[in-house]
Parts: structure tokens; C-alpha cells; sequence
């Protein structure tokens, strides 16, 4: 299942950003026993390099993603971990 949601996560990202670097990691396990961990909801780590980034802070880019995750966020997700960069950042 949780293999399931890292691929959506990668697509919806991919999607909407077109990355030059996207890495997603499931941490759920790490997490056991966590409220969210109860419910069903994952926990993720995100890191993304896009041009979509650049010129944005870093509040701005998070929500950027959130938006992309849409309903992921309200059920599949519980927490999220995003390091977002422009290729210029690197």
C-alpha cells in the first residue's frame, strides 16, 4: 500500500513540476505507533528540484506542493518532509 502512494506521490509531483531531481521516501515505519501511523496516514519525505521553485520561498514552495498532493494531504498523508530547490540552488 505504501509503495502504491509513493508512486502516486511521484506521479502527481512529476506532473505538475516536471523535476530535474525527485526522490520520495516512505517513513512510515519509522513512525509506528504515531497518532497518524494509526490512522492510515503515511509519513513522507520529499525532495524535489524544479524550475517551478525558483524565485519562490520556501512557505510558497511547500504549499506548491501540497496543492499538487490535493486530497492526498487530507487522508493518505499525515506528515511530509519537503526540501524543495531551483536548479540554481544547487
Amino acid at each position: 500500500m505504501t509503495a502504491e502512494r509513493v508512486k502516486t506521490i511521484e506521479e502527481k509531483l512529476t506532473e505538475t513540476f516536471s523535476p530535474s531531481m525527485l526522490q520520495v521516501k516512505d517513513q512510515s515505519h519509522l513512525h509506528a505507533g504515531h497518532e497518524g501511523a494509526r490512522s492510515g496516514g503515511g509519513h513522507f519525505d520529499v525532495r524535489i528540484v524544479s524550475d517551478a521553485f525558483a524565485g519562490k520561498r520556501p512557505l510558497q514552495r511547500h504549499r506548491m506542493i501540497f496543492d499538487a498532493l490535493g486530497a492526498m494531504m487530507d487522508s493518505e498523508i499525515h506528515a511530509l518532509r519537503i526540501t524543495a530547490k531551483s536548479p540554481e540552488e544547487l
